[in-house]
Protein backbone atom coordinates (compact mmCIF):
# COMPACT_ATOMS: atom_id res chain seq x y z
CA UNK A 1 0.00 0.00 0.00
CA UNK A 2 1.01 3.53 -0.08
CA UNK A 3 0.26 6.34 2.29
CA UNK A 4 -2.41 8.58 1.70
CA UNK A 5 -1.83 12.33 0.83
CA UNK A 6 0.08 14.29 3.24
CA UNK A 7 2.35 18.06 2.84
CA UNK A 8 5.47 17.41 3.31
CA UNK A 9 7.18 19.78 5.79
CA UNK A 10 11.71 20.05 5.86
CA UNK A 11 12.91 22.69 8.38
CA UNK A 12 16.78 23.80 8.51
CA UNK A 13 16.44 24.67 12.31
CA UNK A 14 14.89 23.53 15.24
CA UNK A 15 12.72 26.68 15.82
CA UNK A 16 11.22 26.31 12.45
CA UNK A 17 10.68 22.75 13.18
CA UNK A 18 9.17 23.90 16.57
CA UNK A 19 7.09 26.79 14.50
CA UNK A 20 5.51 24.24 11.99
CA UNK A 21 4.37 21.40 15.19
CA UNK A 22 2.80 23.98 17.26
CA UNK A 23 0.80 25.42 14.24
CA UNK A 24 -0.30 21.75 12.97
CA UNK A 25 -0.43 19.89 16.28
CA UNK A 26 -2.26 16.80 16.48
CA UNK A 27 -1.99 16.87 12.07
CA UNK A 28 1.51 16.76 12.67
CA UNK A 29 4.12 13.94 12.63
CA UNK A 30 7.66 13.85 13.20
CA UNK A 31 10.10 12.05 10.48
CA UNK A 32 13.34 10.62 12.42
CA UNK A 33 14.60 7.62 10.63
CA UNK A 34 11.38 6.76 9.76
CA UNK A 35 11.70 3.45 10.65
CA UNK A 36 8.59 3.13 12.71
CA UNK A 37 6.46 5.96 11.17
CA UNK A 38 6.64 4.98 7.37
CA UNK A 39 5.71 1.61 7.78
CA UNK A 40 2.28 2.45 9.71
CA UNK A 41 1.70 5.21 7.34
CA UNK A 42 2.09 2.54 4.20
CA UNK A 43 -0.54 1.03 5.93
CA UNK A 44 -2.31 3.62 6.70
CA UNK A 45 -2.18 2.98 10.49
CA UNK A 46 -1.02 6.49 10.78
CA UNK A 47 -2.33 9.26 8.65
CA UNK A 48 -0.73 12.70 9.22
CA UNK A 49 -1.62 15.69 6.31
CA UNK A 50 1.86 16.89 7.67
CA UNK A 51 5.05 14.78 8.07
CA UNK A 52 7.82 17.30 9.72
CA UNK A 53 10.86 16.00 8.59
CA UNK A 54 13.94 16.83 11.07
CA UNK A 55 17.07 15.30 8.56
CA UNK A 56 17.95 18.56 7.74
CA UNK A 57 18.66 20.42 10.94
CA UNK A 58 22.57 19.41 11.84
CA UNK A 59 22.29 20.75 15.55
CA UNK A 60 20.25 17.68 16.17
CA UNK A 61 22.90 15.35 15.37
CA UNK A 62 26.38 14.82 17.36
CA UNK A 63 28.05 13.22 20.53
CA UNK A 64 30.18 15.15 23.30
CA UNK A 65 30.75 16.00 26.41
CA UNK A 66 30.08 19.69 28.08
CA UNK A 67 29.78 20.71 31.31
CA UNK A 68 30.72 17.05 32.70
CA UNK A 69 27.75 15.49 30.84
CA UNK A 70 28.02 13.51 27.88
CA UNK A 71 24.74 15.61 25.28
CA UNK A 72 23.83 13.20 22.19
CA UNK A 73 21.76 14.70 19.63
CA UNK A 74 18.76 12.98 19.01
CA UNK A 75 19.02 12.56 15.36
CA UNK A 76 22.58 10.83 16.09
CA UNK A 77 22.02 7.79 14.20
CA UNK A 78 22.83 4.26 15.82
CA UNK A 79 26.14 3.84 13.64
CA UNK A 80 27.38 6.37 15.09
CA UNK A 81 26.78 5.57 18.50
CA UNK A 82 28.48 2.60 18.11
CA UNK A 83 31.74 3.74 16.65
CA UNK A 84 31.72 7.02 18.84
CA UNK A 85 35.24 6.19 21.08
CA UNK A 86 33.83 8.56 23.88
CA UNK A 87 30.86 6.82 24.08
CA UNK A 88 32.64 3.31 24.42
CA UNK A 89 35.42 5.11 27.11
CA UNK A 90 32.88 6.95 29.17
CA UNK A 91 29.45 5.31 28.67
CA UNK A 92 30.28 1.73 27.18
CA UNK A 93 26.52 0.31 27.41
CA UNK A 94 25.12 2.21 24.58
CA UNK A 95 27.49 1.15 21.91
CA UNK A 96 27.42 -2.41 23.60
CA UNK A 97 23.74 -2.63 23.28
CA UNK A 98 23.46 -0.74 20.01
CA UNK A 99 25.08 -4.17 18.58
CA UNK A 100 22.44 -5.95 19.11
CA UNK A 101 19.70 -3.35 17.56
CA UNK A 102 18.61 -4.19 14.05
CA UNK A 103 21.22 -4.48 11.20
CA UNK A 104 24.03 -2.34 9.33
CA UNK A 105 21.53 -0.91 7.28
CA UNK A 106 19.15 0.00 10.17
CA UNK A 107 21.58 1.23 12.19
CA UNK A 108 23.29 3.90 9.18
CA UNK A 109 19.29 5.33 9.60
CA UNK A 110 17.91 4.94 12.77
CA UNK A 111 17.99 7.19 15.16
CA UNK A 112 18.61 7.28 18.90
CA UNK A 113 15.89 9.94 19.55
CA UNK A 114 13.39 8.27 17.13
CA UNK A 115 14.20 5.06 19.01
CA UNK A 116 12.87 6.68 22.44
CA UNK A 117 10.09 8.96 21.09
CA UNK A 118 8.08 6.44 19.73
CA UNK A 119 7.28 4.94 22.61
CA UNK A 120 7.36 1.13 21.70
CA UNK A 121 8.33 -1.28 24.31
CA UNK A 122 9.88 -3.65 22.05
CA UNK A 123 12.35 -0.53 21.48
CA UNK A 124 15.40 -0.87 23.07
CA UNK A 125 16.92 2.32 23.80
CA UNK A 126 14.05 3.42 26.30
CA UNK A 127 15.41 0.53 29.33
CA UNK A 128 19.06 1.55 28.41
CA UNK A 129 18.17 5.15 29.32
CA UNK A 130 16.52 4.11 32.13
CA UNK A 131 20.05 1.87 32.92
CA UNK A 132 21.74 5.34 32.47
CA UNK A 133 20.11 7.37 34.44
CA UNK A 134 19.60 9.35 31.45
CA UNK A 135 18.17 12.67 31.19
CA UNK A 136 15.59 13.68 27.83
CA UNK A 137 15.74 17.27 26.78
CA UNK A 138 12.41 18.48 25.08
CA UNK A 139 12.11 21.41 23.48
CA UNK A 140 8.72 23.44 22.47
CA UNK A 141 7.24 26.97 21.75
CA UNK A 142 7.30 27.72 25.64
CA UNK A 143 11.37 26.42 25.28
CA UNK A 144 13.60 23.26 27.06
CA UNK A 145 11.75 21.49 30.03
CA UNK A 146 14.06 18.21 31.25
CA UNK A 147 12.56 14.61 31.97
CA UNK A 148 14.33 11.78 33.63
CA UNK A 149 14.02 8.54 31.48
CA UNK A 150 12.09 6.74 34.53
CA UNK A 151 9.27 9.09 33.70
CA UNK A 152 9.24 9.41 29.85
CA UNK A 153 7.41 6.41 29.35
CA UNK A 154 3.55 5.81 30.18
CA UNK A 155 2.04 2.86 27.73
CA UNK A 156 2.80 1.72 24.61
CA UNK A 157 2.79 4.36 21.93
CA UNK A 158 2.33 6.98 25.14
CA UNK A 159 5.34 9.15 26.40
CA UNK A 160 5.51 12.80 27.95
CA UNK A 161 6.30 14.56 24.84
CA UNK A 162 4.28 17.06 24.03
CA UNK A 163 2.04 17.63 20.56
CA UNK A 164 4.64 20.61 19.92
CA UNK A 165 7.34 19.31 21.43
CA UNK A 166 10.52 17.40 20.24
CA UNK A 167 12.52 15.17 21.79
CA UNK A 168 16.40 16.90 20.80
CA UNK A 169 18.96 15.80 23.21
CA UNK A 170 19.82 13.12 25.34
CA UNK A 171 21.79 14.00 28.94
CA UNK A 172 23.93 10.86 30.77
CA UNK A 173 26.30 12.06 33.24
CA UNK A 174 29.60 9.76 32.23
CA UNK A 175 29.91 6.17 33.91
CA UNK A 176 32.56 6.07 36.93
CA UNK A 177 36.22 4.06 36.33
CA UNK A 178 35.25 0.36 37.17
CA UNK A 179 31.76 0.33 36.41
CA UNK A 180 30.48 -2.66 34.58
CA UNK A 181 27.86 -2.83 31.94
CA UNK A 182 25.53 -4.95 30.11
CA UNK A 183 22.90 -5.65 27.80
CA UNK A 184 21.66 -8.98 27.23
CA UNK A 185 18.85 -9.47 24.82
CA UNK A 186 16.65 -12.87 23.65
CA UNK A 187 15.75 -12.13 19.96
CA UNK A 188 14.63 -15.07 17.05
CA UNK A 189 17.26 -13.91 14.58
CA UNK A 190 19.63 -11.11 14.05
CA UNK A 191 17.80 -7.59 13.89
CA UNK A 192 14.95 -8.94 15.48
CA UNK A 193 13.41 -7.27 18.40
CA UNK A 194 13.54 -8.58 22.32
CA UNK A 195 11.50 -11.66 23.28
CA UNK A 196 12.83 -10.14 26.36
CA UNK A 197 16.24 -7.93 27.34
CA UNK A 198 17.80 -6.35 30.41
CA UNK A 199 20.23 -3.63 30.37
CA UNK A 200 22.92 -3.34 33.49
CA UNK A 201 24.84 -0.92 35.29
CA UNK A 202 26.78 -2.61 38.01
CA UNK A 203 29.46 -0.44 41.04
CA UNK A 204 30.79 -3.50 43.33
CA UNK A 205 32.98 -2.59 46.48
CA UNK A 206 35.27 -5.59 46.91
CA UNK A 207 32.42 -9.12 46.43
CA UNK A 208 29.39 -6.46 47.55
CA UNK A 209 27.39 -4.03 45.16
CA UNK A 210 27.71 -1.14 45.97
CA UNK A 211 25.32 0.58 42.98
CA UNK A 212 23.37 -1.26 40.06
CA UNK A 213 20.51 -0.15 37.79
CA UNK A 214 18.50 -2.30 36.15
CA UNK A 215 16.49 -1.62 32.86
CA UNK A 216 14.17 -4.45 30.96
CA UNK A 217 12.90 -4.65 27.50
CA UNK A 218 9.70 -5.15 25.82
CA UNK A 219 8.32 -7.39 29.20
CA UNK A 220 5.48 -5.11 29.77
CA UNK A 221 3.56 -1.86 27.92
CA UNK A 222 6.57 -0.14 28.68
CA UNK A 223 10.39 -0.22 29.29
CA UNK A 224 10.71 -0.89 33.09
CA UNK A 225 13.29 0.06 35.62
CA UNK A 226 13.54 -2.81 38.36
CA UNK A 227 13.54 -1.07 41.59
CA UNK A 228 12.46 -3.58 44.15
CA UNK A 229 15.76 -5.80 42.28
CA UNK A 230 18.14 -3.26 42.26
CA UNK A 231 17.10 -2.87 46.50
CA UNK A 232 18.04 -6.07 46.76
CA UNK A 233 21.13 -6.42 45.30
CA UNK A 234 22.49 -3.05 47.36
CA UNK A 235 25.42 -4.52 50.07
CA UNK A 236 24.69 -8.12 49.04
CA UNK A 237 27.46 -10.24 46.83
CA UNK A 238 26.17 -11.91 43.62
CA UNK A 239 25.56 -15.24 45.28
CA UNK A 240 22.69 -17.46 43.75
CA UNK A 241 20.67 -17.15 46.73
CA UNK A 242 20.69 -13.38 46.02
CA UNK A 243 20.43 -13.57 42.31
CA UNK A 244 17.24 -15.79 42.83
CA UNK A 245 15.71 -12.71 44.62
CA UNK A 246 16.35 -10.75 42.20
CA UNK A 247 15.29 -13.43 39.68
CA UNK A 248 11.95 -13.24 41.54
CA UNK A 249 11.64 -9.27 41.75
CA UNK A 250 12.22 -8.94 37.99
CA UNK A 251 9.64 -11.51 36.99
CA UNK A 252 7.13 -9.93 39.46
CA UNK A 253 6.91 -6.60 37.53
CA UNK A 254 6.20 -8.07 34.48
CA UNK A 255 3.53 -8.19 32.56
CA UNK A 256 4.21 -8.37 28.75
CA UNK A 257 2.05 -8.44 25.89
CA UNK A 258 1.65 -12.70 23.75
CA UNK A 259 2.78 -12.48 20.04
CA UNK A 260 4.81 -14.37 18.32
CA UNK A 261 8.06 -14.29 19.89
CA UNK A 262 6.15 -16.42 23.08
CA UNK A 263 3.73 -16.48 25.82
CA UNK A 264 3.55 -14.12 28.83
CA UNK A 265 5.18 -16.87 30.75
CA UNK A 266 7.57 -17.42 28.38
CA UNK A 267 8.37 -13.97 28.03
CA UNK A 268 8.28 -13.20 32.24
CA UNK A 269 10.63 -15.92 32.55
CA UNK A 270 13.35 -14.83 30.12
CA UNK A 271 13.62 -11.21 31.53
CA UNK A 272 14.40 -12.94 34.90
CA UNK A 273 17.42 -15.24 32.76
CA UNK A 274 18.40 -11.94 31.06
CA UNK A 275 18.89 -10.23 34.24
CA UNK A 276 20.97 -12.59 35.76
CA UNK A 277 23.26 -13.25 32.87
CA UNK A 278 23.71 -9.26 32.42
CA UNK A 279 24.19 -9.19 35.92
CA UNK A 280 27.00 -11.42 35.87
CA UNK A 281 28.77 -10.57 32.96
CA UNK A 282 28.60 -6.74 34.12
CA UNK A 283 30.57 -8.37 37.04
CA UNK A 284 32.71 -9.89 35.50
CA UNK A 285 34.23 -6.94 33.91
CA UNK A 286 35.19 -5.61 37.29
CA UNK A 287 38.33 -8.56 38.01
Amino acid sequence: MIPPEFEYHAPKTLSDAVALLNQYGEDAKILAGGHSLLPMMKLRFAEPPHLIDLNKIDQLRGIKEEDGVIKIGAMTVESALLNSALLKDKVSLIPKAVKLIADPQVRNRGTIGGDIAHGDPANDHPAIMMALDATFILTGPDGERSVKAVDFFHGTYMTDLKENEILTEIHIAPLATHTGTAYFKLKRKTGDWATAAAAIVLQMNGDKVSMVRIGLTNVADTALRATDAENILIGQPLSEDILNKVVDAVTAICNPAEDLRGDAEYKTAMAGVMTKRALLDAASQLR
